[in-house]
């Protein structure tokens, strides 16, 4: 009964740790009305009036309102193919395309799978092009929501970075079943762009990836394509709420094992390095939503990049994590072979992760913990197995650089201070690993200086300087060859090295070896500030120019 009214105080104790620092909304958003067309000087009052003909008939006969959108676009195509450089004949194409695929989500249409006629007299057919040789990409699996239509705000998504061009920004939604896809997150909102081209009375609609490319072909003609970079991250912040994992996930772990995974942000190709991205402690991959949407903002970056994420239940010690990405990326190599070298960006307990995929630590973490061979040691077999995979590792081929974001390398005395230990006692230890800790407890040497354990060590306790494995980790030296940085916050003190970022002093983020080390005028959360960012965007040019 003590022990229970210790814990729920203690519950309180970092419940209200944890309302205190809580940020304002990360990303709301909501649908709205289209607005009326504006006409400006030069628009083609012909077309106008077609547009607002269709906007007058969208909610009573939306079949003849989507006939007026495609005849509003044919007219606008009529005009760039005079003048490709006419900005109101793009911005009235654009309004056009927009309004045909609001419509067609609003009167549940499928022409992606059978041809729809559309007008007072079915007199234009309206049909979709797919790739057969892409079915995952199948536009008919998706609902598009034109971005134009979207009001959105938050504390991650203050940039609304945008490209123009020609074609309508639409945001793809499709909600996966376990099985749809490998290595997508679980709901997919991805940006897309809408087209619209015509054949006699044929108008074929088309979905192209704005990652994928600058410019687009229309009706043979090249233009550059328009783009909504930030609509698909606000609307996946906004509809799944990732963020509410954070804390659910440090403390009942294994109850969100099957959250572990790698995953795309966008449909995988060869051509371009794996940015992979490894959240901390009590976070999720909805951090390095600010971070990503500035990178898309750089065409450099949109060429020579693709963004995975690795999501994790925060509440396993942090060598088990590094153990099952180092599987998922396994898996990953049969199904997508990298065509370059990955970059990694951990930030916090994610650099510690990602520390672990850039060394080779032979039989030293073994010894160190047990001082004899693992042949040596009586354990049962299946203790001996996990342990041995997760403390005897070799460096990553495909990793070719990697970014270190306020990381401890050496731990934070807040792991072992009194808050630290009230968070390591209410994570909730998984079954599999209280069934060999004692057998643990037994077979380690003794190390009077080390953190005490009564139960197998959790991620709290793994982020203690007197850790054993953070202790023998850094005696293991990173493998040479892989170039890494170090981004370090200061919360504009300027006070390096004395300096900390409220959670992780400069004496644990620090690393000798590194290429280059920024010291950012932030707190603990180095990926939301500016000049972080800008530093990650700086790393990622330069490793691009030096492939």
């Amino acid at each position: 009964m003590k022990s229970d009214r210790f814990k729920n105080s203690a519950l309180l104790v970092l419940a209200a740790a944890i309302v205190a620092g809580c940020a304002p909304q990360i990303a709301v958003v909501s649908e709205k009305a289209p607005a009326r067309f504006q006409a400006t000087v030069g628009t083609n009052q012909a077309i106008v009036r077609t547009i607002d003909r269709a906007q007058g008939l969208q909610q009573s006969q939306p079949l003849v309102a989507l006939e007026a959108y495609a005849n509003a676009a044919r007219d606008s195509l009529h005009q760039l193919d005079r003048n490709p450089a006419n900005p109101e004949a793009r911005r009235c194409y654009n309004f056009a395309v927009a309004g045909i695929f609001s419509l067609i989500r609003e009167a549940k249409l499928d022409p992606w799978t059978k041809p729809v006629q559309v007008g007072a007299n079915s007199a234009l057919t309206l049909t979709g092009r797919k790739d057969p040789a892409k079915p995952e990409q199948n536009p008919a699996l998706y609902e598009f929501v034109p971005t134009d239509a979207l009001r959105y705000h938050g504390a991650y998504v203050k940039d609304d970075v945008k490209r123009d061009g020609i074609g309508a920004p639409l945001v793809a939604v499709r909600h996966l079943t376990p099985e749809a896809e490998l290595y997508t997150p679980p709901a997919i909102y991805y940006g897309v762009t809408g087209f619209a081209e015509f054949e006699g009375s044929r108008c074929i609609l088309s979905i192209k990836d704005p990652l994928a490319a600058e410019t687009v072909a229309v009706e043979g003609r090249s233009y550059p394509m328009a783009a909504n970079f930030t609509g698909a991250l606000a609307m996946t912040l906004a509809k799944e709420k990732p963020q509410k994992l954070g804390l659910i996930r440090l403390l009942r772990p294994e109850e969100y094992a099957t959250t572990f995974r790698v995953a795309r942000l966008e449909p995988y190709n060869p051509k371009k390095s794996v940015v992979l991205v490894i959240h901390g402690l009590m976070d999720t991959p909805a951090s390095w939503v600010p971070l990503i949407n500035d990178l898309r903002s750089d065409k450099d970056i949109r060429r020579n990049y693709q963004f995975w994420f690795y999501s994790y239940p925060s509440g396993y010690p942090y060598p088990y994590s590094a153990l099952i990405l180092r599987q998922e990326l396994d898996a990953i190599e049969k199904q997508f072979p990298l065509g370059r070298k990955m970059v990694l960006i951990g930030h916090s307990m994610g650099g510690c992760i990602s520390r672990t995929l850039i060394t080779d630590t032979g039989n030293k973490l073994w010894m160190e913990a047990f001082g004899k061979p693992p042949e040596q040691v009586e354990m049962p077999e299946e203790s001996k197995r996990l342990l041995k995979e997760g403390i005897i590792f070799k460096h990553r081929p495909e990793i070719g650089r990697v970014i270190f974001m306020s990381a401890p390398h050496r731990g934070s005395d807040l792991a072992k201070n009194f808050v630290g230990r009230i968070g390591s006692m209410l994570v909730r230890t998984p079954v599999k690993m209280l069934t060999i800790g004692k057998t643990v407890r037994e077979a380690l040497t003794p190390d009077p200086a080390a953190l005490q354990w009564k139960r197998f060590p959790n991620s709290v306790d793994t982020l203690a300087p007197n850790n054993r494995f953070v202790v023998a980790i850094n005696k293991v030296p990173i493998t040479p060859g892989i170039p890494y940085h170090t981004i370090v916050g200061d919360r504009g003190r300027g006070d390096s090295p004395n300096s900390s970022d409220g959670v992780v002093p400069y004496w644990s983020s620090h690393l000798d070896g590194a290429r280059s080390e920024f010291i950012a005028p932030c707190n603990h959360s180095s990926p939301l500030n500016p000049q972080a960012i800008a530093e990650v965007h700086s790393i990622l040019k330069l490793n691009a120019q030096s492939r």
